[in-house]
């Protein structure tokens, strides 16, 4: 089993091409906080990236740049729009209503006057909201990937953008959407080689561990075993206190609650998106009975199974879902 694969599909983690800037001269687009992942891959040209309480961040061709939470930000070609400077008149700056139907439609964004010399790709990432165990959360406020990121896989998607950008052919929207979902995975391929203590005490931080990797695979592999924490350091060949201090210093929790959530979140999804009974759930997520099911799955969400599943299938869930899905 592939450990993260599991965790983005189970997450739900989608991507979703957004709005394909083109600027040229003096500008500036402004971002309201979306709630969802952003995500930039400069393909031509150069952009500043700046955003409250942070100094500018220059962006450079074959740079990516990931928001995780979506947190309001500006992109504009000078490093400080608002100051005065001999062309601050002529800053263009992007009708925010335009810059919205762009993201929202994916559409070409055109700001500035004169030739076009910046091509940025601009993309989405949305994630299941009933499930706890999310990647994106686990990174920091800002993920900036350089193009001089050492030659890796990275570095050739992003100049497959650039040309699928430049020359648009057949189904040319269908490859950009594709290679975003390949985007966000080498992304953190990279950020997880250059920065792995910035990982640790986070879910991202076991893949840093091979013991805790391989002792959390077997946990998603079969989520319904009676496992303790015995047990699996048995089946790893290890002590029962290297494996509880290993997984606590780089996830920063107990093998068992781990597990606990997971299946929390394995039982969740299958309460919204299935007709299955609560026992037929609880036993796949390892309780014997539906009482012990429930007991767990209230301390975890605060509410019994049977209320949940009434609350997640409810109108508004149901317009949230489809949401996501598109």
């Amino acid at each position: 089993m592939d450990l993260l694969a599991d965790v983005l599909t189970v997450a739900g983690v989608r991507g979703a091409l957004g709005a394909r800037i083109e600027a040229a001269g003096t500008w500036t687009i402004a971002w309201p906080h979306s709630g969802r992942a952003a995500f930039y891959a400069v393909t031509a040209g150069t952009a500043w990236l700046r955003m409250p309480g942070r100094a500018p961040e220059q962006l450079l061709p074959g740079d990516v740049v990931l928001l995780p939470t979506g947190t309001e930000h500006t992109l504009s070609s000078e490093s400080d729009a608002g100051a005065v400077h001999p062309r601050a008149s002529e800053m263009c700056s992007c009708d925010s209503a335009a810059a919205e139907r762009a993201r929202a439609e994916a559409s070409v964004l055109r700001v500035g006057k004169g030739e076009i010399r910046t091509h940025i790709l601009g993309a989405s990432y949305r994630y299941d909201p009933v499930v706890s165990t999310q990647v994106l959360a686990s990174l920091p406020e800002v993920v900036h990937i350089r193009a001089d990121n050492g030659g890796s896989c990275l570095d050739d998607t992003v100049r497959l953008l650039g040309r699928e950008l430049a020359c648009p052919q057949l189904a040319t929207e269908v490859v950009l959407n594709r290679l975003v979902d390949v985007l966000l995975v080498q992304l953190l391929r990279v950020w997880l080689t250059q920065q792995p203590a910035e990982s640790h005490g986070s879910w991202l931080g076991v893949l840093s561990d091979p013991l805790v990797t391989a002792a959390m695979t077997k946990l998603h592999q079969n989520p319904a075993k009676a496992w303790t924490t015995e047990l699996l350091a048995a089946e790893l060949a290890v002590s029962r206190t290297t494996l509880a201090r290993r997984f606590r210093a780089v996830a920063d929790e107990t093998p068992g609650s781990y597990l606990t959530r997971w299946r929390m979140d394995l039982a969740a999804v299958r309460l919204r998106d299935t007709d299955d009974t609560l026992e037929a759930i609880a036993h796949a997520v390892g309780y014997t009975s539906v009482p012990a099911f429930g007991r767990a799955f209230r301390r975890d969400r605060q509410q019994a199974p049977g209320s949940y599943r009434s609350m997640v299938r409810g109108p508004q869930a149901i317009l949230a879902r489809a949401d996501h899905t598109r």
